[in-house]
C-alpha cells in the first residue's frame, strides 16, 4: 500500500501551474482533509480471487470512509470487496507489536519530530507484508518504507510539520482498527466462555 502523506504535496519552488494542479489534487482526494491518501494499492483477496488493484481513478476517489475500510481490510482475512464486515484478524501481529507498522510510524514520529534538515513533499510511505503467507499460517514481518524524493528540500532548522501532521493523522487510523480489533477479540472470547444455560427438563444451551 502507498501513502503519500501531507496535507500538502507540492514544494516551494514548484510553478504556479504546477502548485495549481496538486492543489486539485489534494482537494479532490483525502490529502486535505486527513494529511494523507492512498496513492496505490495491491490487495490479496484470496487464492480464487488472487489480488485487488484499483485503477488510479478509483484511488483518487477514495473517500475518509473508503480509507478506514481499506485499512480494516488490509489486515483482514474477508477482505473480498462487498464485505463489509472486515474480520481485521491480522491487525495484532501487522499492525501491533513492537516490530508491528504501529511501532515503526511511531518510531519514524520520533525522528520527524526533532529532524529540521529535509522537508518531504509528496513523499509516500510503503506499507507492505506477504498477506497470502500470514493467510496460510505462516509468519510474515510487515515493513515500512519511506519513498518518492524527487522533492525533498531543505529544512533550514524548522520541523517539517506537514509531513509530520500527516503522519499523526495515519498513526490515528491504524491504531484504532488496531484497537477495534482488540476490543471484537475479547468480546468474542467472552462470549465462547459464557456458561451453558439449562432448563428445568435438563436441556442445556
Amino acid at each position: 500500500m502507498d501513502v503519500k502523506i501531507g496535507s500538502r504535496t507540492w514544494y516551494p519552488e514548484a510553478s504556479d501551474n504546477y502548485i495549481q494542479k496538486c492543489l486539485e489534487k489534494d482537494r479532490r482526494t483525502t490529502t486535505v482533509s486527513l494529511g494523507f491518501r492512498i496513492a496505490g494499492l495491491q490487495l490479496y483477496e484470496g487464492k480464487e480471487s488472487g489480488y485487488w488493484r484499483p485503477g488510479r481513478k478509483e484511488v483518487q476517489s477514495f473517500t475518509v470512509y473508503n480509507v478506514r475500510s481499506i485499512l480494516r481490510r488490509f489486515v483482514s482475512s474477508n477482505s473480498s470487496i462487498g464485505n463489509e464486515n472486515s474480520d481485521c484478524s491480522f491487525a495484532p501481529s501487522i499492525y501491533g507489536g513492537s516490530a508491528g507498522i504501529l511501532e515503526q510510524l511511531l518510531e519514524l514520529k520520533a525522528w520527524f519530530e526533532d529532524q529540521t534538515i529535509y522537508h518531504f513533499h509528496s513523499c509516500s510511505l510503503l506499507i507492505f507484508f506477504d498477506k497470502e503467507s500470514v493467510s496460510k499460517g505462516s509468519a510474515s514481518v510487515p515493513e515500512i518504507k519511506l519513498i518518492d524524493f524527487a522533492h525533498v528540500v531543505e529544512g533550514k532548522g524548522v520541523i517539517d510539520h506537514n509531513f509530520l501532521g500527516g503522519l499523526c493523522s495515519l498513526i490515528k487510523f491504524v491504531s484504532e482498527v488496531l484497537s477495534d480489533s482488540k476490543e471484537s477479540s475479547i468480546k468474542d472470547r467472552v462470549e465462547s466462555e459464557k456458561p451453558g444455560i439449562c432448563t428445568d427438563n435438563g436441556n442445556c444451551q
